[in-house]
């Protein structure tokens, strides 16, 4: 499968902004999702992560409650709506896609991720 990211850009301290990520080449509803980020001098991380069946979602602990991870399998499209940013959201985010997961999982881990997105650059500034 092969992702897209879009729709970073550069936001004000509490603003907010809306990441898209458009899956082609395999059926999308085959794959468990997340968004991982990379800040300048620093290692990747996990953001949040959504099952195939898009009822189950995961975050990281610094944006539980201002981020939002949703999938629209009809479109073969990923979300993550982003609220209430502040500076230290600055990252380079990149969507990936989980092949081995179950219908209802999510997974936090890197290593679960076969497909990685080539990454959309956000800029929170204070």
């Amino acid at each position: 499968v092969q992702l897209q990211a879009s729709g970073g850009g550069l936001a004000q301290t509490g603003g907010s902004l809306r990441l898209s990520c458009v899956a082609s080449g395999r059926t999308f509803s085959g794959y468990a999702m997340a968004w991982f980020r990379q800040a300048p001098g620093k290692e990747r991380e996990f953001v949040a992560t959504i099952a195939r069946n898009g009822e189950s979602t995961g975050y990281t602990d610094s944006v539980e409650g201002r981020f939002i991870i949703s999938r629209d399998n009809r479109k073969n499209t990923l979300y993550l709506e982003m609220n209430s940013m502040k500076p230290e959201d600055t990252a380079v985010y990149y969507c990936a896609a989980a092949s081995r997961a179950r219908y209802n999982e999510w997974h936090a881990h890197q290593s679960w991720y076969d497909f990685w997105g080539r990454g959309t650059q956000v800029t929170v500034s204070s």
